[in-house]
């Protein structure tokens, strides 16, 4: 029989922390035009993108920063956002993580949730 290992608990606080992040429709929406468009993005670009303020843009996109899933440039008085391609080469289905399955390595830096 063999012995069975449970994820470890810094892997299950990270892999809980980037399903947070991405438990809301709006981040979700925010992630997937930023990927869609294959571009960095200003709050003002993405906000007329989506039906959603801006307020609430800067909101979602500071959480996504958070975790790495979108990285922040500033260039000028303006900020510029997209998705960081290391981060989600990282980030397991949530059922790789549930189930057991082989799941990529956190131990980049460029993956990991913020502390």
């Amino acid at each position: 029989m063999n012995t069975v290992a449970p994820i470890d608990r810094t892997t299950a606080e990270t892999y809980a922390t980037w399903f947070r992040a991405l438990s809301d429709p709006t981040r979700i929406q925010v992630l997937n035009l930023l990927a869609v468009t294959g571009r960095p993005m200003t709050v003002g670009e993405i906000t007329a993108a989506l039906p959603i303020g801006q307020s609430t843009v800067s909101h979602h996109l500071k959480t996504l920063t958070e975790t790495r899933f979108v990285l922040v440039e500033p260039v000028g008085t303006a900020n510029l956002y997209r998705v960081n391609e290391r981060c989600l080469t990282c980030f397991p289905s949530a059922a790789d993580a549930v189930m057991g399955r082989q799941a990529p390595r956190i131990d980049d830096t460029d993956c990991e949730a913020s502390r």
